[in-house]
């Protein structure tokens, strides 16, 4: 006898963002489901007053799962608002899943990019901090300014960056620190689209 499925999606979420967020059959449903998604989302954490439903957006992931939104938002451009949300709750994830790495990587990295360190705002660098910061971010895109939530990502992503070539060995150490720099720039990028209202 098969378990039954445990729900994937939130109950708050309006009927357009539980609608964008089924699995689409063709590639331009899954356009269209990508962005009425992340905008059906992005508005119903903005128009909440409640900090319950801002702490359940920012911790959606733990309920559908990372695969549910790679399978909706991961595809999307970087430079979009399905990709920018993609990028902070990836972030978000990885640092929740090993904040001791992320800690270690951040620490090395702020003497390399001290005005990053500033902005991102992790004092002092540990675990539990690391995770605080990623939290906030995230609840910065749906109760505070979105585009200094996207600021603190992109900062946050250099001085990781940075660490990360500085204290770990080898070539796919490398590599993902290039792809870490590579975000934090797009998601800076993001940031100005957001404030000239370009980001769709």
């Amino acid at each position: 006898m098969n378990e039954p499925r445990k729900p994937r999606r939130p109950s708050f979420l309006e009927p357009a963002a539980l609608e964008a967020l089924g699995e689409p059959s063709d590639p331009v449903a899954a356009l269209h489901a990508a962005h009425e998604s992340a905008a059906a989302l992005l508005h119903t954490g903005r128009a909440a007053t409640d900090p319950a439903v801002t702490a359940r957006l920012v911790t959606l992931t733990d309920e559908v799962g990372l695969d549910t939104l790679a399978e909706v938002w991961s595809a999307r451009p970087a430079h979009s608002l399905p990709g920018a949300l993609w990028r902070l709750y990836l972030l978000r994830e990885w640092v929740a899943t090993d904040p001791t790495t992320a800690a270690r990587e951040y620490a090395a990295g702020i003497r390399f990019t001290e005005p990053n360190h500033a902005v991102a705002g992790v004092d002092p660098p540990g675990p539990t901090e690391v995770r605080r910061v990623a939290d906030e971010i995230l609840a910065g895109v749906f109760d505070g300014d979105f585009a200094v939530a996207l600021e603190r990502a992109a900062a946050f992503c250099q001085v990781v960056a940075s660490g990360r070539a500085d204290v770990t060995e080898g070539r796919r150490a490398l590599l993902t620190a290039a792809r870490l720099q590579e975000m934090a720039t797009d998601l800076a990028i993001s940031a100005r689209l957001w404030r000239s209202d370009k980001l769709e």
